[in-house]
Protein backbone atom coordinates (compact mmCIF):
# COMPACT_ATOMS: atom_id res chain seq x y z
CA UNK A 1 0.00 0.00 0.00
CA UNK A 2 2.59 2.40 0.83
CA UNK A 3 4.75 1.90 -1.83
CA UNK A 4 2.13 2.12 -4.32
CA UNK A 5 1.72 5.64 -2.22
CA UNK A 6 4.85 6.59 -2.56
CA UNK A 7 5.08 5.72 -6.43
CA UNK A 8 2.00 8.18 -6.85
CA UNK A 9 3.68 10.91 -4.62
CA UNK A 10 6.60 10.98 -7.04
CA UNK A 11 4.72 10.83 -10.21
CA UNK A 12 2.84 14.11 -8.37
CA UNK A 13 5.87 15.16 -7.09
CA UNK A 14 7.89 15.39 -10.86
CA UNK A 15 4.96 15.87 -13.13
CA UNK A 16 3.10 18.67 -10.93
CA UNK A 17 6.01 20.51 -10.71
CA UNK A 18 6.81 20.22 -13.97
CA UNK A 19 3.26 21.50 -14.78
CA UNK A 20 3.81 24.59 -12.16
CA UNK A 21 6.24 26.17 -14.54
CA UNK A 22 3.58 25.41 -17.78
CA UNK A 23 5.42 22.70 -19.10
CA UNK A 24 3.56 20.57 -22.12
CA UNK A 25 2.94 17.31 -20.91
CA UNK A 26 2.92 15.86 -24.68
CA UNK A 27 6.69 16.96 -24.71
CA UNK A 28 7.23 14.17 -22.34
CA UNK A 29 5.15 11.16 -23.99
CA UNK A 30 8.27 9.96 -26.10
CA UNK A 31 7.30 6.27 -27.37
CA UNK A 32 10.68 5.98 -29.23
CA UNK A 33 13.07 6.95 -25.38
CA UNK A 34 11.02 4.31 -23.74
CA UNK A 35 11.76 1.28 -26.36
CA UNK A 36 15.12 2.18 -26.43
CA UNK A 37 15.34 2.67 -22.60
CA UNK A 38 13.36 0.00 -21.84
CA UNK A 39 14.23 -2.50 -24.11
CA UNK A 40 17.96 -1.97 -23.54
CA UNK A 41 17.41 -2.39 -19.23
CA UNK A 42 14.75 -5.43 -19.95
CA UNK A 43 17.61 -7.22 -22.18
CA UNK A 44 20.50 -6.27 -20.32
CA UNK A 45 18.29 -7.74 -17.17
CA UNK A 46 17.99 -11.22 -19.33
CA UNK A 47 21.39 -11.44 -20.02
CA UNK A 48 22.76 -10.70 -16.45
CA UNK A 49 20.39 -13.47 -14.38
CA UNK A 50 19.23 -17.45 -15.00
CA UNK A 51 15.31 -18.02 -15.69
CA UNK A 52 15.17 -18.88 -11.77
CA UNK A 53 16.08 -15.58 -10.85
CA UNK A 54 14.08 -14.07 -13.12
CA UNK A 55 11.03 -15.43 -11.92
CA UNK A 56 12.13 -14.82 -8.17
CA UNK A 57 12.14 -11.49 -9.16
CA UNK A 58 9.08 -10.91 -10.75
CA UNK A 59 7.60 -12.72 -7.82
CA UNK A 60 9.54 -10.33 -5.35
CA UNK A 61 8.16 -7.23 -7.19
CA UNK A 62 4.57 -8.11 -7.22
CA UNK A 63 5.51 -8.51 -3.04
CA UNK A 64 6.67 -4.71 -2.80
CA UNK A 65 3.08 -3.61 -3.17
CA UNK A 66 0.82 -6.59 -1.12
CA UNK A 67 0.90 -6.34 3.07
CA UNK A 68 4.08 -7.78 4.47
CA UNK A 69 2.93 -10.80 5.98
CA UNK A 70 6.07 -10.52 8.73
CA UNK A 71 3.20 -9.20 11.63
CA UNK A 72 2.70 -9.16 15.10
CA UNK A 73 -0.38 -11.86 14.48
CA UNK A 74 1.46 -13.95 12.22
CA UNK A 75 4.59 -14.45 14.43
CA UNK A 76 1.50 -14.89 17.68
CA UNK A 77 0.59 -17.66 15.44
CA UNK A 78 4.19 -19.07 15.15
CA UNK A 79 4.71 -18.78 18.51
CA UNK A 80 1.72 -21.29 19.30
CA UNK A 81 3.15 -23.25 16.71
CA UNK A 82 6.16 -23.78 18.17
CA UNK A 83 4.57 -24.00 21.64
CA UNK A 84 1.76 -26.96 20.54
CA UNK A 85 4.56 -28.72 18.71
CA UNK A 86 7.40 -28.62 21.69
CA UNK A 87 4.83 -29.40 24.07
CA UNK A 88 3.44 -32.36 22.23
CA UNK A 89 7.72 -33.44 22.21
CA UNK A 90 7.75 -32.93 25.97
CA UNK A 91 4.83 -34.95 26.65
CA UNK A 92 4.76 -38.10 24.05
CA UNK A 93 8.49 -37.90 23.38
CA UNK A 94 10.59 -36.70 20.39
CA UNK A 95 10.11 -39.18 18.41
CA UNK A 96 6.62 -38.12 18.27
CA UNK A 97 7.88 -35.46 15.94
CA UNK A 98 9.63 -37.55 13.62
CA UNK A 99 6.18 -38.48 12.18
CA UNK A 100 4.66 -35.15 12.39
CA UNK A 101 8.06 -33.97 10.24
CA UNK A 102 7.49 -36.85 7.77
CA UNK A 103 4.47 -36.26 6.90
CA UNK A 104 3.29 -32.42 8.25
CA UNK A 105 -0.18 -32.88 6.26
CA UNK A 106 -1.26 -35.22 8.94
CA UNK A 107 0.28 -33.54 11.85
CA UNK A 108 -1.89 -32.74 14.45
CA UNK A 109 0.02 -29.37 15.00
CA UNK A 110 0.90 -27.74 11.30
CA UNK A 111 -2.83 -28.88 10.24
CA UNK A 112 -4.08 -25.87 12.85
CA UNK A 113 -1.15 -23.65 10.94
CA UNK A 114 -2.11 -23.51 6.98
CA UNK A 115 -0.58 -20.31 6.29
CA UNK A 116 2.96 -22.50 7.67
CA UNK A 117 2.35 -25.49 5.57
CA UNK A 118 1.72 -23.42 2.01
CA UNK A 119 5.42 -21.85 3.14
CA UNK A 120 7.21 -24.90 1.78
CA UNK A 121 10.64 -23.34 2.68
CA UNK A 122 10.04 -22.74 6.02
CA UNK A 123 8.23 -26.10 6.28
CA UNK A 124 11.01 -28.03 5.26
CA UNK A 125 13.37 -26.04 7.49
CA UNK A 126 11.46 -27.07 10.25
CA UNK A 127 10.68 -30.35 9.52
CA UNK A 128 14.44 -31.40 8.53
CA UNK A 129 15.96 -29.91 11.50
CA UNK A 130 12.67 -31.84 13.56
CA UNK A 131 13.86 -35.35 11.76
CA UNK A 132 17.74 -34.89 12.44
CA UNK A 133 16.42 -34.41 16.44
CA UNK A 134 14.44 -37.34 16.43
CA UNK A 135 15.77 -39.82 14.31
CA UNK A 136 19.83 -39.22 13.90
CA UNK A 137 20.12 -37.82 18.12
CA UNK A 138 21.71 -34.80 16.59
CA UNK A 139 23.00 -32.25 19.34
CA UNK A 140 21.85 -28.64 19.76
CA UNK A 141 25.11 -27.12 18.22
CA UNK A 142 25.20 -29.76 15.09
CA UNK A 143 21.46 -28.26 14.68
CA UNK A 144 22.39 -24.88 14.75
CA UNK A 145 25.00 -25.13 12.60
CA UNK A 146 22.68 -26.77 9.80
CA UNK A 147 20.11 -24.44 10.48
CA UNK A 148 22.55 -21.49 9.86
CA UNK A 149 23.67 -23.31 6.81
CA UNK A 150 20.21 -23.21 5.73
CA UNK A 151 19.40 -19.68 6.35
CA UNK A 152 22.59 -18.49 4.18
CA UNK A 153 21.91 -20.23 1.49
CA UNK A 154 18.20 -19.29 1.33
CA UNK A 155 19.17 -15.65 1.76
CA UNK A 156 21.88 -15.27 -0.50
CA UNK A 157 19.15 -17.03 -3.00
CA UNK A 158 16.35 -14.59 -2.10
CA UNK A 159 19.17 -11.59 -2.50
CA UNK A 160 20.00 -12.41 -6.18
CA UNK A 161 16.80 -10.86 -7.29
CA UNK A 162 17.10 -7.78 -5.04
CA UNK A 163 21.03 -7.72 -6.76
CA UNK A 164 20.22 -7.94 -10.16
CA UNK A 165 16.95 -5.25 -10.22
CA UNK A 166 19.59 -2.92 -8.09
CA UNK A 167 21.89 -3.59 -10.74
CA UNK A 168 19.11 -2.65 -13.73
CA UNK A 169 18.07 0.42 -11.63
CA UNK A 170 21.38 1.99 -11.61
CA UNK A 171 22.05 1.16 -15.91
CA UNK A 172 19.16 3.19 -16.39
CA UNK A 173 21.15 6.86 -16.29
CA UNK A 174 23.41 5.36 -18.57
CA UNK A 175 20.76 3.63 -20.93
CA UNK A 176 18.87 7.14 -20.92
CA UNK A 177 22.15 9.22 -22.05
CA UNK A 178 22.34 6.42 -24.84
CA UNK A 179 18.58 7.20 -25.82
CA UNK A 180 19.85 11.22 -25.54
CA UNK A 181 22.82 10.47 -27.29
CA UNK A 182 20.86 8.91 -30.24
CA UNK A 183 18.28 12.17 -30.08
CA UNK A 184 21.41 13.76 -30.76
CA UNK A 185 22.65 12.04 -33.08
CA UNK A 186 19.07 12.75 -35.19
CA UNK A 187 19.44 16.25 -34.24
CA UNK A 188 22.70 16.82 -35.90
CA UNK A 189 21.20 15.57 -39.20
CA UNK A 190 18.26 18.05 -38.82
CA UNK A 191 20.77 20.91 -38.93
CA UNK A 192 19.77 23.74 -41.12
CA UNK A 193 15.70 22.88 -41.01
CA UNK A 194 13.33 25.24 -39.38
CA UNK A 195 14.04 26.01 -35.22
CA UNK A 196 11.02 24.65 -34.19
CA UNK A 197 11.83 20.98 -35.71
CA UNK A 198 15.65 21.31 -33.81
CA UNK A 199 13.86 22.10 -30.56
CA UNK A 200 11.29 19.57 -30.98
CA UNK A 201 14.04 17.19 -31.75
CA UNK A 202 16.16 18.57 -28.96
CA UNK A 203 13.65 17.88 -26.42
CA UNK A 204 12.98 14.51 -27.34
CA UNK A 205 17.03 13.50 -26.62
CA UNK A 206 16.25 15.48 -22.96
CA UNK A 207 13.51 13.20 -22.18
CA UNK A 208 15.68 9.76 -22.90
CA UNK A 209 18.00 11.58 -19.71
CA UNK A 210 14.85 12.32 -17.67
CA UNK A 211 13.10 9.12 -17.77
CA UNK A 212 16.46 7.37 -17.19
CA UNK A 213 17.02 8.91 -14.12
CA UNK A 214 13.64 8.85 -12.62
CA UNK A 215 13.53 5.17 -13.39
CA UNK A 216 16.49 4.56 -11.39
CA UNK A 217 15.76 6.91 -8.83
CA UNK A 218 11.87 7.30 -8.31
CA UNK A 219 10.84 3.57 -9.14
CA UNK A 220 13.17 0.71 -9.55
CA UNK A 221 15.64 1.82 -7.03
CA UNK A 222 12.86 1.94 -4.42
CA UNK A 223 11.96 -1.19 -5.34
CA UNK A 224 14.98 -2.80 -5.12
CA UNK A 225 15.56 -2.01 -1.48
CA UNK A 226 11.86 -2.49 -0.34
CA UNK A 227 12.13 -5.98 -1.75
CA UNK A 228 15.65 -6.40 0.70
CA UNK A 229 13.79 -5.13 3.11
CA UNK A 230 11.61 -8.20 2.70
CA UNK A 231 14.26 -10.35 2.15
CA UNK A 232 15.57 -9.39 5.58
CA UNK A 233 12.34 -9.45 7.50
CA UNK A 234 12.19 -13.26 6.05
CA UNK A 235 15.74 -13.56 7.74
CA UNK A 236 14.60 -12.48 10.95
CA UNK A 237 11.28 -15.17 10.88
CA UNK A 238 13.84 -18.16 9.75
CA UNK A 239 16.04 -16.89 12.72
CA UNK A 240 12.64 -16.98 15.12
CA UNK A 241 11.99 -21.07 14.11
CA UNK A 242 16.04 -21.92 14.49
CA UNK A 243 16.45 -19.86 17.82
CA UNK A 244 13.02 -21.58 19.05
CA UNK A 245 13.93 -25.30 18.06
CA UNK A 246 17.41 -25.14 19.18
CA UNK A 247 16.90 -23.87 22.69
CA UNK A 248 14.08 -26.82 23.29
CA UNK A 249 16.39 -29.38 21.81
CA UNK A 250 18.98 -27.86 24.21
CA UNK A 251 16.49 -28.60 27.35
CA UNK A 252 14.35 -25.44 27.56
CA UNK A 253 10.66 -25.55 28.54
CA UNK A 254 8.07 -25.44 25.36
CA UNK A 255 7.53 -21.93 26.91
CA UNK A 256 11.30 -20.85 27.98
CA UNK A 257 11.98 -22.45 24.14
CA UNK A 258 9.73 -19.77 22.81
CA UNK A 259 9.83 -16.80 24.94
CA UNK A 260 14.31 -17.54 23.19
CA UNK A 261 12.47 -17.05 20.15
CA UNK A 262 9.93 -14.19 21.25
CA UNK A 263 13.58 -12.15 21.74
CA UNK A 264 14.63 -12.57 18.17
CA UNK A 265 12.32 -11.08 16.59
CA UNK A 266 12.17 -7.22 15.70
CA UNK A 267 11.38 -4.96 18.16
CA UNK A 268 8.26 -2.91 16.06
CA UNK A 269 6.61 -6.43 15.47
CA UNK A 270 7.19 -7.88 18.65
CA UNK A 271 4.56 -9.53 20.98
CA UNK A 272 4.98 -8.45 24.86
CA UNK A 273 5.68 -11.93 26.89
CA UNK A 274 1.91 -11.80 28.47
CA UNK A 275 0.67 -11.37 24.59
CA UNK A 276 2.76 -14.57 23.72
CA UNK A 277 1.66 -16.50 27.14
CA UNK A 278 -2.15 -15.86 26.74
CA UNK A 279 -2.05 -16.67 22.96
CA UNK A 280 -0.33 -20.09 23.58
CA UNK A 281 -2.39 -20.84 26.82
CA UNK A 282 -5.42 -19.24 25.59
CA UNK A 283 -5.44 -21.52 22.22
CA UNK A 284 -3.35 -24.41 22.90
CA UNK A 285 -5.65 -27.26 22.52
CA UNK A 286 -4.19 -29.91 24.94
CA UNK A 287 -3.28 -27.04 27.76
CA UNK A 288 -3.38 -28.17 31.63
CA UNK A 289 -6.37 -26.84 33.49
CA UNK A 290 -5.88 -24.06 35.95
CA UNK A 291 -5.91 -26.01 39.24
Amino acid sequence: MFAIIGIVLVLVGVIGGYLMEHGPLAVLFQPAEIVIIGGAALGSILVANPLPVLITLGKGMLRVFTPSPFTKAFYLDNMLMLSALFSRARKEGLAKLEADADDPQKSPVFTKHPKFLKDHHALHFVCDTLRMAASAGASHFELDQVMDQDMEVHHHETGQPVAALSTMADSLPGLGIVAAVLGVVITMGSLGGPPEMIGKKVAAALVGTFLGILMCYGFFGPIASHMGKLTEAEAHYYNFLRVGIVAFIRGASPMVAVEYARRVVPTHIRPTFREMEAHCKGRKPDAAPKS
